[in-house]
């Protein structure tokens, strides 16, 4: 891993992914994407980490696309575009759908890519001081790849004022429309809050978690009928056969703490 992306796990198994691109804001390029994807594969697939958050270094969360990048994509053929967009696509989706749960930590501006970033991720906290804008229509473009997953987060009625719009926003916006779900005045608060959603967290069982993520992307949107209801209750019987579900049940009734619990 190279220097634009800091990967630290502690020893409860809760990782820090930080955007290490201060002096440019924190703004992707194909090397960040690329790496940002790398990062959050292994996070994923390793059975030691429980938690994953995702923060920037210096003042900004991330300026989206870094400028020497969209010159070079500017003199890009349409194939080439197409690519280079599938792969950025592709590194929102690893995010996404990391089975770990994974926590944005906005510390100042995000803008475009950086609003991407933080719907991305299944909880977001943010300081009231940072400023959001989904402004990619005043370069006469569109939040197109990040839109299936800001769309989601702040819904439609919010997505239709501020990708017409590109106004910027703060935190208190941001939480009102759904983007971010706590806002903290200072970094220490914004700890305070991340260290007590930390806790929570630690405490579920990671398969079911993992299985919760996958549950949500399921039934979002869903018609209630006989398909989904026979779907729904297959995973909650499969849940409770699962050593996980036998662990959790058996700790509950005996009065213990489970095994996955950081302080059993």
């Amino acid at each position: 891993m190279s220097e634009n992306i800091l990967t630290d796990i502690d020893e409860r198994g809760v990782a820090t992914v930080t955007l290490n691109r201060a002096e440019k804001h924190n703004a992707f390029n194909d090397e960040v994407i690329a790496e940002l994807d790398a990062a959050f594969r292994k996070l994923g697939a390793d059975s030691a980490v429980r938690v994953i958050t995702l923060t920037g270094d210096g003042k900004s969360f991330s300026a989206g696309a870094d400028l020497n990048w969209m010159k070079k994509t500017a003199g890009y053929s349409t194939a080439d575009n197409q690519a280079d967009a599938l792969r950025l696509s592709g590194m929102l989706s690893t995010i996404a759908d990391c089975p770990k749960p994974t926590m944005a930590i906005v510390n100042g501006a995000a803008f475009g890519g950086g609003v991407g970033l933080t719907a991305c991720c299944d909880i977001a906290v943010a300081l009231s001081t940072a400023v959001f804008s989904l402004s990619e229509v005043k370069l006469g473009l569109t939040p197109a790849t990040i839109s299936p997953y800001v769309v989601r987060a702040i819904g439609v009625r919010a997505a239709q004022r501020y990708f017409l719009t590109g106004e910027r926003f703060d935190g208190i916006e941001a939480r009102r429309i759904g983007l971010v779900h706590e806002i903290a005045q200072t970094m220490d608060e914004a700890r305070m809050i991340i260290d007590g959603l930390v806790d929570a967290l630690l405490s579920g069982g990671p398969t079911a978690q993992a299985d919760c993520k996958s549950l949500i992307r399921l039934v979002a949107g869903q018609e209630i009928n006989d398909g989904l209801r026979t779907e729904t209750a297959a995973r909650i019987a499969a849940r409770r056969a699962s050593p996980e579900g036998q662990e959790g049940l058996d700790a509950f009734f005996n009065k213990r703490k489970p095994n996955w619990s950081a302080d059993t």
